[in-house]
């Protein structure tokens, strides 16, 4: 991948949860996995979470908290 290694994310991810939108990327941990970073697109916005899709699974939405590495529960992301 483009960039890798050198310090630099191929990545631009959004860390500001109030502007949020529909297609943006973002980091978000899960609980067990520690502060691993996973990448997501937002599918969509809510008042106090977003909805997820992972690229790796993109029949699977998942609920997110809204903060600027929004969290997954296990059972989201594992289950």
């Amino acid at each position: 991948m483009q960039g890798m290694g050198d310090g630099n994310c191929p990545y631009q991810f959004n860390f500001e949860p109030e502007t949020f939108k529909v297609g943006d990327l973002i980091s978000y941990r899960v609980p067990s996995l520690g502060d691993f970073p996973f990448v997501a697109e937002i599918m969509a916005v809510h008042d106090d979470y977003i909805e997820i899709m992972s690229p790796d699974d993109p029949e699977k939405w998942m609920r997110a908290t809204r903060e600027a590495r929004p969290v997954v529960s296990d059972e989201e992301a594992l289950g």
